[in-house]
């Protein structure tokens, strides 16, 4: 499937060319600029990051381990004091807290390189819609569509002011 990269001077374009594209079912869109604006993320409206799954998987984990590991520790070397029972789970609440922070801050590392496909040598390449201008001064729109929708996509960027459109096989 081909991608049409569009060029841009200023993000005002690119976000309502983006909201347009959006709702003539284009979802397969990136933008690339060299400064964060608002308008640009509110035409993107992305998916929520699937990190989160990593970070809660981790947590949940490390609270499980911190209990079950202090727990099995009382059972196997009980110390007898005035009839208290051997597992006493507030006593062990901080190693269960502390275990969670570890585990969920862990688990959020491997989320952050297996979602964000990073490095680019072991998971996967740089995208070649990425041009070197989108980190100086310009901004790029790539739409990523069917054969039949290049002409298409082509005169929705130019009519939205690209001053330039090149297309790129993918």
């Amino acid at each position: 499937m081909p991608s049409l990269v569009g060029i841009y001077e200023t993000p005002g374009p690119v976000a309502d060319c983006a909201k347009k594209l959006r709702n003539r079912g284009f979802d397969d869109l990136e933008i690339y600029s060299p400064a964060a604006f608002p308008e640009l993320d509110d035409a993107l409206d992305e998916k929520p990051s699937g990190v989160r799954i990593y970070t809660l998987i981790g947590g949940l984990l490390g609270v499980i381990t911190g209990y079950a590991v202090t727990i099995w520790m009382s059972y196997d070397w009980p110390v007898v004091i005035g009839g208290k029972p051997f597992a006493s789970i507030p006593t062990y609440t901080i190693i269960g807290f502390e275990l969670t922070i570890l585990f969920g801050g862990l688990a959020t590392l491997i989320g952050l390189l297996v979602v964000g496909k990073l490095p680019y040598g072991s998971f996967g390449k740089e995208d070649d819609a990425y041009d070197a201008r989108f980190s100086a001064e310009d901004i790029g729109l790539v739409v990523t569509c069917s054969d039949r929708d290049v002409n298409e996509v082509d005169a929705m960027l130019r009519a939205h002011g690209s001053k330039e459109v090149n297309v790129v096989e993918g």
